[in-house]
């Protein structure tokens, strides 16, 4: 038979376990698990998004010149959906979407069509609610410009070197709602150096998306 003074203490014990298992529900309760990350859906459409806009051809350079007024692009693309949907959000971010597109020069000036890729990148998306993003391009680009020595250049012409080029481009936009977006953008064409005279095209300008 146990004394008074053991029941007790077998009481006290009791009652902080109960106490202890009480307090972990609470805490539990008080701080859910993070909802599990999805990779997108992907759509149904091949297309992810298309473009339309314009652009300032090269600005100071010969290509940007005319009597009176500096030369104009009106410039298209169209983005298609990501090939490859991974379920870790870190590497979403680093598969980009091909994208195909050209730029036409109102001037009579270079023209030309681009193929490459494009990283899209939201900034502050928790702050700023996945609105504002960063772009990043990289491909090549075909043109009717010219190619010979700079010395024989026609004028309002810059030496391009060869064809095709490198094209790089950036963009920084602000999505108005779940389609529409505009962006801000700037774009180089060059050939890197691997063929002859090497001024390439520098571009400045901002487009309107539409994505499916």
């Amino acid at each position: 038979m146990k004394s008074p003074l053991a029941r007790i203490l077998v009481g006290v014990l009791a009652a902080s376990a109960v106490t202890a298992t009480q307090a972990a529900d609470l805490g539990a309760a008080r701080a859910p698990a993070p909802p599990p990350y999805f990779a997108p859906v992907q759509p149904y459409s091949i297309v992810s998004e298309v473009r339309i806009g314009g652009s300032v051809q090269d600005p100071g350079s010969a290509e940007g010149k005319l009597p009176g007024f500096s030369t104009a692009n009106v410039n298209g693309e169209i983005l298609f959906a990501k090939p490859l949907v991974t379920t870790d959000p870190f590497w979403q971010a680093f598969v980009p979407r091909p994208t195909v597109g050209g730029s036409y020069n109102t001037g009579g000036r270079t023209s030309y069509a681009y193929i490459g890729a494009t990283w899209t990148v939201d900034l502050f998306p928790e702050t700023l609610g996945r609105r504002v993003f960063l772009e990043g391009f990289f491909g090549g680009a075909a043109h009717n410009g010219y190619t010979g020595l700079k010395a024989n250049a026609p004028y309002g012409f810059n030496a391009l070197g060869c064809n095709p080029l490198f094209r790089e481009a950036a963009a920084l936009g602000f999505r108005i709602d779940e389609h529409w977006s505009v962006m801000a953008t700037v774009e180089h064409m060059s050939n890197a150096g691997l063929c002859g005279d090497n001024r390439g095209l520098t571009n400045f300008g901002g487009k309107l998306g539409y994505t499916f």
